[in-house]
């Protein structure tokens, strides 16, 4: 529960920084060498839409053992953390990695790819924990079999 919140409380404010820096946040993305123009931009909306869906869920229900969040908190992860790996492995320059748009913008580097490891980290266990929670346990899998419906 407080790993939701905590990180319900930094993807809201990754996407209220991406928002007021909207206009941006294209070329910030752009940086990153996979995407120009209309596509940064309809990247950018999906992030954005990704951060705030999971973010606010995250703190509203920090008990729901809904998946749903959980996978889009993920998707969200493995984009940002995909983007950030090809392009300092190709070397690109990124002024700003754009977590929280204009807003507290740190160059990429191995710093943020260990901050990207550890949002990963974070999205499997969230995974984890929800499919356990939400699986049925080997017992009651036993006693539902073992149940006569009569009509």
């Amino acid at each position: 529960m407080v790993l939701r919140i905590v990180l319900g409380t930094v993807y809201t404010a990754m996407a209220l920084g991406q928002i007021a820096s909207f206009g941006h946040m294209s070329q910030i993305l752009s940086a990153y060498g996979l995407v120009i123009g209309g596509a940064a931009t309809m990247l950018a909306v999906a992030l954005i839409a990704g951060e705030l869906v999971c973010g606010i869920w995250f703190l509203a229900r920090p008990r729901s053992k809904a998946l749903a969040p959980v996978w889009v908190y993920t998707g969200v992860s493995v984009v940002w953390s995909l983007l950030a790996v090809q392009a300092y492995a190709r070397g690109l320059a990124v002024d700003n990695c754009g977590c929280f748009g204009i807003y507290l913008s740190q160059r990429l580097s191995w710093f943020v790819l260990l901050q990207d490891a550890l949002i990963l980290l974070y999205a499997a266990l969230l995974v984890r924990s929800a499919r356990t929670a939400s699986a049925p346990s080997h017992g009651d899998r036993e006693e539902a079999s073992r149940r006569v419906v009569i009509p």
